[in-house]
């Protein structure tokens, strides 16, 4: 299905996003997670994208495999990384021969070893460009772009960033899809910025349970500039061992879902790293066992 189709459908969207497995081993413990989220009634999945050639293989088997064997709506990410112009029109037409019909379209993060993006000859510098050219080349396909609630850590003049954001909105994109962050009012401040700049596509909550300390060092660094409030430090702090923090971040990221929910957001993407059971344990702090409960 097409993601418009679902976003034009009333209720909430809930979504998850995972990682390519690079094991047979992997692969199937991947497929365990599905069949444990399935009861959660989530309507899309997303999988994450590599520049090498052998990880887009691994995308691509990963996608094919979700939309032949389940009835998710499979997304597939894009990047300009590592590309050319050719080389992206290929993997479009080789999605669209396999009934892959969505792509969250991204610039992607420069390679390993790389300290700032440099574009391919013959490719594309920023994800408008990659919009534009799906939507003319691909126009039944359903484009989503990335929106940054604590804003782009490449982009510190926040109202460029929004004009930003709108070019890919007219260019077509279709959603946008925040990345992760653990105050709310940050994306209720980023969701109403969008609308005092015309932007009217569905608006979609990035949500990620911290199940670590480790966990939370690695987003830091991965993430520059991730907004970690004071409460939520200050119970981690208390937290007397892993299993501990791992039950305040769950707590947290549900009070989240339970005000994004109570607040109307248009969907709810979680970032999984391909475990199921922080997601689970979210459903079930909040008394429910399906997304369409909640929606």
């Amino acid at each position: 299905m097409n993601v418009r189709d679902i976003y034009n459908k009333k209720g909430i969207v809930f979504s998850f996003e995972l990682f390519p497995p690079k094991t047979e081993e992997a692969a199937e413990e991947l497929f365990t997670t599905i069949k444990d989220l399935k009861p959660l009634e989530l309507s899309c999945v997303s999988v994450t994208y590599g520049a090498g050639g052998s990880t887009r293989e691994l995308t691509h088997d990963l996608l094919v495999r979700i939309h032949k064997e389940t009835d998710l709506t499979v997304i597939s990410h894009l990047t300009c990384v590592g590309s050319t112009r050719a080389e992206i029109c290929q993997i479009l037409e080789k999605y669209r021969a396999s009934g892959i019909e969505n792509i969250l379209a991204l610039r992607g993060d420069p390679p390993k070893g790389q300290t700032s993006f440099v574009p391919e000859v013959g490719g594309f510098s920023y994800a408008i460009e990659l919009v534009r050219f799906i939507k003319d080349n691909f126009p039944e396909m359903g484009v989503g772009v990335a929106g940054y609630p604590e804003g782009h850590p490449q982009t510190p003049n926040r109202l460029t960033e929004i004009q930003y954001l709108k070019a890919k909105v007219d260019a077509g994109a279709d959603y946008i899809c925040t990345q992760l962050f653990f105050d709310n009012r940050d994306f209720y401040d980023f969701r109403e910025r969008c609308a005092l700049a015309g932007i009217n596509v569905p608006i979609v909550a990035g949500i990620s349970p911290i199940t670590s300390v480790k966990m939370m060092k690695r987003m830091a660094d991965l993430a520059a500039g991730t907004h970690f409030p004071a409460p939520l430090l200050r119970a981690i702090e208390r937290a007397e061992n892993e299993e501990c923090v791992r039950d305040v971040g769950v707590h947290w990221a549900a009070e989240q879902v339970r005000d994004l929910v109570d607040k109307g957001v248009d969907g709810i993407h979680f970032y999984t790293l391909n475990k199921s059971d922080a997601t689970l344990q979210i459903y079930k702090s909040l008394g429910v066992t399906s997304s369409k409960k909640l929606a």
